[in-house]
């Protein structure tokens, strides 16, 4: 089979088929006034230009939507991707900035904690310093008390030991008593040595033994008293003048001494022996009674006080020490503890920094990550919203294309006299249906793209011959197919002849 065969029988059946497709979709119809139950409608050229500008105009409309669709597809492509950028950017520096701030966290948690033990320790210090000061003040008042009392224990001792000095020396020196000689036998009776010892008076010391010295003044009759003795003890004579002395002997503290005296008045009396009497010396002296044991104990109290005093000076000076010491080392445990308050609170202060720090950085991610979901969402929307504007402007366009398929039918009354026309218009398009087919067998479709079709040119309709009724003739949808398979066979006829005028030749 020749290509001329082929070319002819492709575009016959190319024409065959596209007046089979618009008979058998019946995409235009003429309403008929006619009985039958079989609707009969009629499209005019009006009708399909009203269609065709519809469609156009949703196709335009659709083309715009989908230019506007693509731009805010872009838009938000654009966003989104920057969006992506920056939590990148901002995941990467929260990674970052978490590593260095959880070292940094980890480093101020343990700075804090150590200070805050240090602190606790340097508080626990501090308090047992204060403590340790007071006690040790408290020791310091009372053991300067105790030397205040011990000041006053010694001047009191003194005091008495200076009265009791006073005493012995006084008495040590002499003192002048009264003194009177009695007969032994009745002491009612003054001595026949009365006369001599005029004064009636002794001088009496105390000795540092305890015992008392008494000196009689003798004021006369040196020359008839010739020995005085106490206790076998004789007396002393210490001459004052030609006929006085006194007589001095020691004995014990007494309120009275018995003396022996041997007198001699032979010399005046010749007739009178040498008599020896024994006076009774009427003198106290017991008034010197104590006052040794009274200095003694004086002496031994200003001692003990002036101990006393030592011990609470010494007392005094050790507890000062001490007391010194712990308010010494309660103000350095004051300053550590301060110290250690501001070291705790500084490591407070970095470790919330750091936290802050980190929390900073979480927070800018989360931002960015809340950024980005925005930004994909609003993409996915713009993909709708350019899907939707797609399928619309493919819907607009199908709709368009049927719109210019769309099959103007003619009354039958003008059907002859267009059969002419409509045959050589059937030549026509079965000729650009072989060039169409000519040139798909050569190329090949390799995208779907639709374009926007051009504005088409309204067609002229056909007016029928008569004119007594604006009405179409009825006509039944068996007639349509019939007449248009007659047309088909006509076409046929037409591109099978050349092909066998030329087998011929």
């Amino acid at each position: 089979m020749t290509s001329h065969v082929k070319n002819t029988l492709v575009t016959t059946a190319a024409i065959a088929g596209a007046l089979a497709a618009t008979t058998l979709f019946n995409t235009t119809t003429v309403k008929a006034d006619t009985t039958s139950s079989a609707p009969v409608t009629t499209t005019t050229s009006a009708t399909k230009d009203t269609a065709i500008a519809s469609a156009q105009a949703k196709v335009n409309s659709a083309s715009a939507a989908v230019v506007s669709a693509q731009a805010a597809y872009g838009s938000a492509s654009t966003a989104a991707f920057d969006a992506a950028a920056k939590t990148a950017a901002a995941s990467a520096s929260a990674a970052a900035t978490s590593a260095a701030t959880s070292s940094a966290v980890a480093n101020a948690q343990a700075a804090a904690d150590s200070a805050a033990t240090a602190k606790s320790t340097a508080d626990a210090n501090l308090a047992k310093a204060q403590s340790n000061a007071a006690a040790t003040s408290r020791a310091k008042s009372m053991t300067s008390a105790a030397v205040v009392s011990a000041q006053s224990a010694v001047a009191s001792a003194s005091a008495k030991a200076s009265d009791a000095d006073s005493a012995v020396a006084s008495a040590e020196a002499g003192q002048t008593v009264t003194a009177n000689l009695m007969k032994s036998d009745d002491p009612t009776q003054a001595s026949a040595a009365q006369q001599y010892f005029a004064t009636k008076t002794a001088i009496v010391k105390l000795l540092p033994s305890g015992q008392v010295q008494i000196t009689i003044p003798l004021t006369s009759g040196l020359k008839y008293l010739k020995e005085v003795s106490y206790n076998g003890v004789d007396a002393t004579f210490t001459k004052t003048g030609d006929d006085s002395a006194n007589i001095t002997f020691t004995a014990d503290p007494a309120t009275s001494y018995t003396l022996a005296m041997t007198m001699d008045i032979t010399s005046v009396m010749p007739f009178m022996p040498i008599m020896h009497e024994k006076a009774l010396l009427d003198v106290d002296t017991t008034i010197f009674n104590g006052l040794l044991a009274a200095k003694s104990a004086a002496d031994a109290a200003l001692t003990s006080a002036q101990a006393a005093l030592s011990t609470a000076e010494t007392n005094a000076a050790t507890v000062a020490q001490v007391a010194s010491k712990a308010a010494s080392a309660a103000t350095a445990a004051a300053t550590v503890a301060s110290d250690a308050a501001v070291a705790a609170t500084s490591a407070a202060t970095n470790l919330t920094s750091a936290q802050a720090a980190n929390s900073t950085a979480q927070a800018a991610l989360t931002s960015a990550q809340a950024a980005q979901s925005a930004a994909d969402a609003t993409l996915a929307a713009a993909k709708a919203n350019l899907d939707s504007a797609n399928a619309a402007l493919t819907s607009a366009q199908a709709e368009l294309k049927s719109a210019q398929n769309i099959v103007v039918v003619t009354p039958a009354s003008s059907t002859a006299s267009s059969a002419s026309s409509t045959a050589s218009s059937a030549g026509s398009a079965a000729s650009a249906a072989t060039n169409s087919a000519s040139s798909a067998s050569t190329t090949t479709v390799t995208s779907a793209v639709v374009a926007t079709p051009a504005t088409t040119k309204k067609a002229t309709s056909s007016t029928p011959a008569s004119s007594t009724t604006a009405k179409t003739l009825p006509q039944t949808g068996n007639e349509n197919q019939s007449a248009l398979v007659a047309l088909g066979l006509a076409i046929l006829t037409l591109g099978i002849y050349p092909m066998m005028k030329r087998k011929h030749a």
